[in-house]
């Protein structure tokens, strides 16, 4: 299950590559079958490895566009499952 989500804004991308490195997971590539409008080919998630993203947004800390949005999911316990429940 993955424990965050990325949201690439695929023509803010300059095609740097600054969050393919970052990334621990190594989950993100940038994208050769797509050129931007900025005439870049843009960063996104290989495909099938979404759920590997951790949340740790150091994509988007490393972006210097800003292109990129992470959201960390919170962790349901078994405690909260049963309080819930």
């Amino acid at each position: 299950m993955a424990k965050g989500s990325a949201a690439f804004e695929g023509e803010l991308c300059k095609g740097c590559g600054l969050c393919v490195n970052a990334c621990p997971q190594h989950a993100l590539e940038m994208d050769q079958t797509v050129i931007n409008r900025k005439g870049y080919h843009p960063a996104h998630f290989i495909a099938g490895r979404e759920h590997e993203c951790i949340g740790c947004a150091m994509c988007a800390v490393m972006c210097p566009d800003q292109g990129i949005e992470v959201e960390k999911f919170d962790r349901v316990t078994p405690s909260d499952a049963e309080a819930k429940g």
